[in-house]
């Protein structure tokens, strides 16, 4: 079936397409080759999808796109300047593009920008006309945008077209696109489960296509045609193609362009090759048609991007976007990463940008990596403070009630009375009885309260604290000379049996050990396949807590000249075996040089 090309696609970037290795372009006028063999090709493709077919039938219930609004012209924002990720901003209205005055013109805007777009975030904004003056009407003025906003039209300014600017005021961002990441690893996905690779070399052909894809640029408005087979795409019920369905248009950034013709060949295939320079567009690909499988596992791809940025801004918009796509996967891998360098996020300046659905994730979690739980109450009430009104009394607290009271120190739990802020008068009677828990907890014997506990809370279970009476570090200067610093890497500390006051004054010696050879722990009569091994255990009777109190202790790993956290190891038997950059979902930043945090973690059972 011959398709027209429509008038308005630039003969350059057709061009760009147009290769006789993805033969997918109806340019060719020799419409009588394609017909000739067009009955064989669907013989071969009812005899290589039979068994897929049913899964078509069987799935017909479910579809991502039904309730999908129409793309709509209104509202939209393009990037005018060298590079299809950095530019001038332009917005779309009553007929005509228009451009932005830089007056409140900040990271939180062109972060909306950006994500609107389809990048992941905003590096930086520009102001000033720096990426050159435009023409028209000055659209916007005044920005003031949240930063959880979808589109730039959704956030507070004057009014359409009223502003005191001229275009010497035009403003620009940059966004991110992971193309500043210098790895080259690739990583193969294959969901194929037996699929002919018979179907690759169909779709490389383009014989017997039936069914035309058109993507569509939103800033340009051009469209590029691909020609493929409408029985490939039933299977995807998702996009709820029929036997009368003749087409489909898409929405994709032109920065996605040249991984179009990847990601189809994966729907005939399931087999494709993924890069960090290519993950986002093809996760944006795989949203856009519904095919979760492969979002979930380029998804995984991200988090090779995770420990990149210690501005947290790949991170947060990262976070965003997985909600934005439903990729649960990505939501997870950014959340972990948040948690163990939570009190760093707490003092950087994104910390006041976060989302209520992203504190909300957030703040349940036992894996929050923070000095006490104090820090994190003052943290929250900064959080609230700043956000004003855009936080309701009932979403306050709702996060309010994630605080662990039970596990704030006692002198602390009685100066917040005193100290707390204005969030004290607003929730007094929440304040009032986690007050009145907390010094339950701390006072009474466990063996007293325990009957009155909810055991499927988590208020009086730890998250990782790192106070100086709770943890330790060893630094390790290098991997490659293990016996320079050999003393240094064994060390006694002391630490309360248990948080509360109850149990304050009674202490427990522990021991904590780093082998960095094999030699070393067969010293110590430890059995270790695999260096460096990291040793935390105690040498006092702990026999009388034991039907009372257990110990889940953690290992924090971070680079010996950095702070993030990259990963988190819990003990097994005394020990905790680091893993390798092959076992492990982040890969290693230093994989010679560590700091090993030993964090004691004593729980009520």
């Amino acid at each position: 079936m011959h398709f027209e090309e429509e008038s308005d696609v630039k003969h350059t970037t057709l061009n760009l397409y147009h290769s006789p290795h993805v033969g997918l372009h109806e340019k060719d006028p020799i419409q009588h080759r394609r017909n000739n063999r067009a009955n064989s090709s669907k013989r071969i493709i009812m005899y290589l999808l039979w068994p897929l077919l049913f899964l078509h039938v069987s799935a017909q219930h479910w579809s991502l796109f039904d309730d999908r609004p129409k793309p709509t012209q209104e509202g939209r924002v393009r990037l005018v300047g060298d590079h299809p990720s950095s530019g001038r901003v332009e917005i779309y209205h009553d007929g005509q593009w228009g451009t932005v005055c830089d007056d409140g013109w900040d990271l939180a805007e062109g972060q909306v920008v950006c994500r609107q777009m389809g990048f992941l975030g905003a590096i930086s904004v520009t102001a000033g006309g720096q990426n050159g003056e435009g023409s028209g009407p000055i659209w916007l003025d005044d920005m003031n945008c949240k930063g959880s906003e979808s589109s730039l039209s959704e956030c507070s300014f004057n009014g359409w077209g009223v502003t005191d600017c001229s275009h010497k005021e035009d403003a620009g961002v940059i966004c991110q696109t992971g193309t500043n990441i210098t790895s080259n690893r690739q990583f193969s996905v294959d969901n194929s489960l037996g699929l002919s690779a018979d179907l690759g070399l169909l779709f490389d052909s383009g014989d017997g296509c039936d069914f035309r894809i058109n993507v569509r640029d939103l800033s340009e408005e051009a469209e590029l045609g691909f020609c493929v087979h409408r029985l490939i795409l039933m299977i995807y019920p998702e996009l709820n193609i029929t036997d009368e369905s003749r087409n489909l248009t898409v929405d994709v950034s032109q920065m996605c362009h040249p991984h179009v013709p990847t990601f189809l060949r994966y729907l005939y295939t399931r087999q494709i090759d993924v890069s960090i320079t290519s993950a986002q567009c093809l996760h944006q690909l795989a949203f856009i048609f519904g095919v979760k499988n492969l979002m979930e596992d380029v998804g995984r791809v991200f988090t090779s991007l995770i420990p990149e940025d210690n501005t947290f801004r790949t991170q947060v918009s990262m976070y965003e976007y997985g909600v934005r796509t439903g990729d649960l996967v990505l939501q997870e891998n950014v959340l972990q990463y948040l948690s163990w360098n939570c009190e760093f996020l707490i003092n950087s300046p994104l910390w006041s940008t976060i989302s209520f659905h992203m504190m909300d994730a957030l703040l349940p979690r036992s894996d929050l990596i923070v000095k006490d739980e104090a820090l994190l109450l003052e943290a929250l009430e900064r959080w609230i403070q700043e956000k004003g009104d855009d936080i309701s009394a009932e979403q306050q607290a709702s996060l309010l009630n994630h605080i662990r009271f039970l596990l704030i120190p006692v002198d602390k739990l009685y100066e917040m009375q005193f100290s707390s802020s204005v969030l004290y008068q607003r929730h007094e009677r929440l304040y009032l009885n986690g007050l009145l828990r907390g010094f339950q907890f701390n006072v009474l014997p466990f063996s007293k309260i325990r009957n009155k506990m909810d055991n499927t809370s988590d208020d009086y279970l730890p998250r990782i604290y790192t106070a100086t009476e709770w943890s330790v570090v060893i630094n390790v200067t290098s991997f490659i000379h293990p016996y320079l610093e050999q003393g240094s890497r064994i060390q006694n500390f002391y630490f309360p049996v248990h948080p509360s006051a109850f149990y304050r004054g009674q202490r427990v010696l522990w021991k904590v050990r780093v082998f960095l050879t094999v030699q070393e722990c067969s010293n110590y009569q430890v059995k270790c396949h695999t260096v460096p091994v990291a040793r935390l255990f105690n040498d006092d009777n702990l026999n009388s807590y034991a039907s009372t109190i257990r110990y889940n202790n953690r290992l924090i790993l971070t680079c010996k000249n950095q702070n993030n956290a990259f990963h988190v190891q819990d003990f097994k038997n005394t020990l905790a075996v680091i893993p390798t950059n092959s076992s492990m979902g982040l890969s290693i930043p230093c994989p010679d040089a560590y700091s090993f945090r030993f964090v004691v973690r004593p729980e009520y059972i």
